[in-house]
């Protein structure tokens, strides 16, 4: 595992780096979530292509650094990608987001400009508002949060969601869904659909139909359905979901 200083965090930054063939690509996590613990049996599929893959951790959760003077933003944590991407020389990556991940690699690609060939989002956040986990989290204040709600959820919790979510800094749980439900001007839709690079969508089978997703289809973005999968798609099928990814990052003719 490799690490980087994150000014903007202010703490270490940690990531996992598979070699492969062609353009890197870059992933990054969900709420609650790790792309170390993650995305290892996606990315080792066949199916996946032999590429490259930078899987972040990013601040507050995984193997990063927790820092309790951090805002956990989707802006910040889209300039701490950045800033690795920047630090590991790369003039140019594909990206996929999920989740909470998803808003944060938008932000990644509008910052990149022509450094991100093709982005991906799965289910991400597109408005403010927040979806229905992030508000459940700010039903109380930070701090009763930290101390009574978070280690009730990873008590209860049964799914494989556990193996990252006990690895989580509650504070960070708590300021990452605060940021989605505040949201960003422009949106992450207007700003997804303002990118110049190409974009896909990613849904799991049992998460649609969706509106969102219907808009962006009928504006020209292509939609990829991940079979017997809902919104934990990387552990509900990870080989299913491989095959999207190496069908959607191809490399053409690169």
């Amino acid at each position: 595992m490799h690490s980087l200083y994150s000014t903007t965090a202010g703490g270490a930054v940690r990531w996992f780096d598979y070699p492969g063939q062609g353009l890197p690509i870059v992933f990054i996590h969900g709420l609650g979530c790790a792309s170390s613990y993650e995305y290892p049996p996606v990315v080792t599929q066949a199916t996946f292509g032999n590429r490259r893959a930078v899987l972040i951790d990013l601040p507050g959760f995984g193997y990063s650094d927790k820092p309790a003077d951090y805002d956990y933003t989707t802006t910040h944590q889209a300039a701490v990608v950045v800033e690795l991407i920047e630090k590991l020389q790369l003039p140019q990556v594909d990206l996929f987001g999920h989740s909470m991940g998803g808003s944060i690699a938008i932000q990644v690609a509008e910052s990149l400009g022509k450094g991100v060939r093709t982005l991906a989002v799965s289910e991400p956040n597109f408005h403010s508002g927040g979806g229905f986990y992030s508000r459940k989290v700010l039903e109380t204040s930070e701090q009763v949060f930290v101390d009574t709600v978070y280690p009730r959820l990873v008590a209860r919790e049964t799914t494989p969601w556990k193996g990252c979510l006990q690895n989580a800094a509650p504070h960070a749980m708590w300021r990452g869904a605060k940021s989605l439900v505040e949201g960003v001007t422009p949106s992450w839709m207007c700003r997804l659909q303002a990118l110049a690079c190409d974009k896909a969508l990613i849904y799991g089978e049992h998460s649609l139909p969706d509106d969102d997703a219907s808009q962006l289809c009928a504006a020209g973005i292509p939609l990829h359905i991940v079979p017997q999968a809902g919104h934990s798609m990387s552990w509900e099928n990870p080989a299913a979901l491989a095959a999207v990814l190496g069908q959607v990052f191809a490399q053409k003719g690169s």
